[in-house]
This record gives structure tokens, C-alpha cells and sequence, in this order.
């Protein structure tokens, strides 16, 4: 009998752990959420630019940098450093 409960997946950076599980659920992965654009960044090769949309990607208004809070920025560049660190996914031009 396999078990159906997948063992959670932990990312730290700069001293906070980030629970990486990818699933729906997972507040984290939220579309156009700051992890998710630091990651989008680090696999397009925009380089760092903090931003995110409340809404979802394209959605609403662009929030950035200077109207995120501490933790925002923080889990923008945990998104763009899981690509750069675990992930190394990339786009091919």
C-alpha cells in the first residue's frame, strides 16, 4: 500500500524556512504572489526587480517594491533564489 501523504519540502533562506510543497493550496505558490514572480524573474532572466499583483499575474495593479512590506520583499527574493538555487529551471530563447 503506497502512501498518499507526500513528505513536505522545506527551502531556507536567509533564516526562514519556507515550505516549497508544490501544491494548490500552498499560499506561497499563489499566482503573481512574490514568491511566485521571484521565481518567474529568475526563470525568465529579468534579474531583481521586487514586485507582485494582489489579483494574480496581469491582473490588477503591479505592486512594487516600495509598496511591499519587509516580508513581501523577503519571500520575492526566496522565489528568485529557490529558481536560481534548487530549481535552475530557465526559459530558452
Amino acid at each position: 500500500m503506497s502512501d498518499s501523504i507526500s513528505e513536505r519540502e522545506y527551502y531556507t533562506f536567509k533564516g526562514i524556512k519556507y515550505d516549497v510543497t508544490f501544491e494548490d493550496t500552498n499560499p506561497l505558490f499563489k499566482h503573481g504572489g512574490p514568491f511566485d514572480r521571484g521565481g518567474a524573474d529568475s526563470y525568465y532572466q529579468r534579474g531583481i526587480r521586487p514586485h507582485y499583483y494582489v489579483l494574480g499575474t496581469g491582473k490588477g495593479d503591479r505592486t512594487p517594491e516600495e509598496e511591499m512590506t519587509e516580508q513581501q520583499v523577503q519571500e520575492y527574493h526566496a522565489g528568485y533564489y529557490y529558481n536560481e538555487e534548487v530549481t535552475m529551471s530557465y526559459k530558452e530563447y
